[in-house]
C-alpha cells in the first residue's frame, strides 16, 4: 500500500472517530450513570458530569477546581412561573449536617407563599451563602454548597458567592466549542466594526461566549454584552468582566437597552412628607415579593386588558332559606356559607355559557372544559387565589370544606403552587365587610372575574302582596369581562344563568 493511500485511510479513520465522539457525547450526557464518575477523572469527564447535573437537577450545579473539592452549588429555585426573586426563610439544615433526597433544606418566600425547598441530592451541607431573612434573592443566584464527602466540608469554610460564580464559566465553555468544531469549513460570519466588538466575538465567528450569570447581569444593566472583553478561558465573558465594564461616554444605548434600563419607579410621584410635625410623621413599609408581583400584574392587567363591567341584582331569600335548612340538618358535619353557593352557581353557569370559561392567548382563545374557580383570599402579605378545581361536579359540602382548608393554608403560607396557579374564573367577595358593590380587576390570562357585594334589604315591587311591595334581601354582583374574549351579550347571558341558579338554588342539586 502506497504512503498516499495509507495517509488517506488514516484521515478517514480519524474523521469517523471524531463524528462518533460528537454523536456519542450528547447521548452519554443524558444518562444519569455518568454521575457515578469520580472527581479524579480527566477534565473532560468532569465537564460531562457537570452537564448531566444541569440537565437532571437545574437548581444545583456540580463543580471541581484546584481550590475546592468536587461540590454542588445550589441556586435559588424558581418555585412558580412568575417568580424572578424570592426571600430566604429558615434553614432546616446546618453546615455539616447530612442531606438525604426529599429533606427540606430551606424555606423559600415566593411571590405567593412561603414554601419548603426539598433537596433532591444526597451529601452534606458545606456552606450557606445566603442567610435567613434575605430578600429579593434572584432566581439562579447561589444560596448554598453541598458535597458528597463529609471530609470535604472544612475546605469550604471561606467559600463565597464570588467563588461559586467563578466556577460557572468553565463548563459553559465546553458546549459552544464543540458546536463550532462541526462547522470549521463554513465561512466565518462577517465581523461588525472591530473596534466596537470584543475580542471574544471576533475569535468565534461573531458569536458571543459568556457565562449565564454574565448574560443575566448584562441584561439587567442594559449592556450590549458583545462590547465586553472576556477574560475567561478562550475569551469567555465572566461576571467580573461585565461588572468591571464601563461603557464609553459617547456611545448611545440601543433602543431595547434604553427601554430595559428605564426604571419604572422614576414614574412614581414622590410621596408627601409632612413638615413641622413633632415625632415620626410617617412609616415606610418595605414591599414584599408578593406585593411587588401583585402590583406588577394588576397594573399590567388594567393597562392591557379592555375591561368592561356588567351588574345585576339577585334576590337572595331562597338561597338564605335553603342555607339555613341545610346547616340545621348538618349535625356539625359542615357549615355552608353564601360564598359556597356562589362558587357552585358560577361553575354551573360556566358550563352553560362556556364562552366565559376561556382565556385570551393572542392567536387563539382557549376554552376550558372544567370550571376551576379561583377564590380571592386576603392574607397578611397580600391577596392569593386558591383554586377549587372542577367545581361543577362537587357538592356544596365538599366545596365548603375545601374552601375552608385552602383559605386556612393560604393565610399560613402553606399552599403548593398547583393550588393557586392557574384557574379559569375568579370570584372576589367583599360582602362580609358590608360592601354593597365594587368592580374587580381581571386576573390574566382569565377573561372574567366576579365581584360580589353584601346582601341588603330593599323594597321591591311584588304583586302578590296587598301593598304591592315587599322587602327582599338583594345582593349585587358585577362581572368584569375582557372584551377581546367575551362580548357584552355573552356576559349578560352568563349573568342570567348565574342569577337563575342563585334565585332558585334547588336547581344546583339536580
Amino acid at each position: 500500500m502506497s504512503a498516499a493511500i495509507r495517509r488517506q485511510v488514516m484521515r478517514g479513520i480519524t474523521s469517523t472517530a471524531r463524528i462518533t465522539a460528537a454523536r456519542t457525547t450528547p447521548v452519554l450526557a443524558k444518562h444519569a450513570a455518568v454521575r457515578a464518575f469520580s472527581s479524579t477523572c480527566t477534565p473532560k469527564f468532569v465537564a460531562l458530569r457537570t452537564l448531566v447535573n444541569q440537565v437532571s437537577a437545574k437548581d444545583s450545579r456540580l463543580y471541581s477546581s484546584a481550590a475546592f473539592p468536587t461540590h454542588n452549588v445550589i441556586a435559588m429555585p424558581a418555585l412558580s412561573p412568575t417568580m424572578t426573586a424570592g426571600g430566604i426563610g429558615a434553614w432546616n439544615k446546618k453546615v455539616g449536617e447530612e442531606i438525604q433526597p426529599g429533606d427540606v433544606l430551606v424555606e423559600i418566600e415566593t411571590d405567593k407563599a412561603q414554601m419548603d425547598f426539598e433537596c433532591q441530592e444526597e451529601g452534606f451541607l458545606a456552606k450557606v451563602l445566603v442567610d435567613t431573612g434575605a430578600k429579593d434573592v434572584a432566581v439562579g443566584q447561589p444560596i448554598a454548597v453541598f458535597v458528597e464527602n463529609e471530609s470535604d466540608i472544612a475546605a469550604f469554610e471561606n467559600f463565597t458567592a464570588a467563588d461559586a460564580a467563578g466556577d460557572a464559566p468553565a463548563p459553559a465553555a465546553e458546549e459552544p466549542v464543540k458546536e463550532e468544531s462541526k462547522s470549521e469549513a463554513a465561512p466565518a460570519a462577517p465581523a461588525a466594526s472591530g473596534e466596537s466588538k470584543s475580542e471574544s466575538v471576533a475569535s468565534h465567528g461573531g458569536r458571543v461566549l459568556a457565562s449565564p450569570l454574565a448574560r443575566k447581569i448584562a441584561d439587567e444593566r442594559g449592556l450590549d454584552i458583545s462590547l465586553v472583553k472576556g477574560s475567561g478561558h478562550d475569551g469567555i465573558i465572566t461576571k467580573d468582566d461585565v461588572e468591571a465594564y464601563k461603557a464609553p461616554a459617547a456611545s448611545a444605548p440601543s433602543p431595547a437597552a434604553a427601554a430595559a434600563s428605564a426604571p419604572a419607579p422614576a414614574q412614581i410621584p414622590a410621596a408627601y412628607a409632612p413638615q413641622g410635625v413633632s415625632g415620626a410623621a410617617y412609616t415606610d413599609i418595605p414591599t414584599t415579593s408578593m406585593r411587588k408581583i401583585i402590583a406588577s400584574r394588576l397594573t399590567e392587567s388594567k393597562q392591557s386588558v379592555p375591561h368592561y363591567y356588567v351588574t345585576v341584582e339577585i334576590n337572595m331569600d331562597k338561597t338564605n332559606k335553603l342555607r339555613e335548612v341545610l346547616n340545621k340538618s348538618a349535625e356539625g358535619k359542615y357549615k355552608l356559607s353564601v360564598n359556597d353557593f356562589i362558587i357552585k352557581a358560577s361553575a354551573l353557569s360556566l358550563k352553560q355559557v362556556p364562552e366565559v370559561n376561556a382565556a385570551w392567548q393572542g392567536d387563539f382563545i382557549r376554552q376550558y372544559n372544567s370550571a376551576d374557580i379561583c377564590v380571592a383570599v386576603a392574607t397578611p402579605t397580600g391577596l392569593i387565589t386558591p383554586i377549587v378545581t372542577s367545581a361543577e361536579g362537587k357538592g356544596l359540602s365538599t366545596i365548603s370544606s375545601q374552601v375552608k382548608d385552602l383559605a386556612t393554608r393560604a393565610r399560613d403560607g402553606k399552599l403548593s403552587p398547583a393550588e393557586y396557579q392557574g384557574g379559569s374564573f375568579t370570584i372576589s367577595n367583599l360582602g362580609m365587610f358590608g360592601v354593597k358593590n365594587f368592580t374587580a380587576i381581571i386576573n390574566p390570562p382569565q377573561s372574567c372575574i366576579l365581584a360580589v357585594g353584601g346582601a341588603q334589604q330593599k323594597v321591591v315591587p311584588d304583586e302578590t302582596t296587598e301593598s304591592g311591595f315587599a322587602v327582599r334581601n338583594v345582593m349585587e354582583v358585577t362581572l368584569s369581562a375582557d372584551h377581546r374574549v367575551v362580548d357584552g351579550a355573552v356576559s349578560a347571558t352568563w349573568l342570567q344563568a348565574f342569577k337563575g341558579f342563585m334565585e332558585n338554588p334547588l336547581k344546583m342539586m339536580l
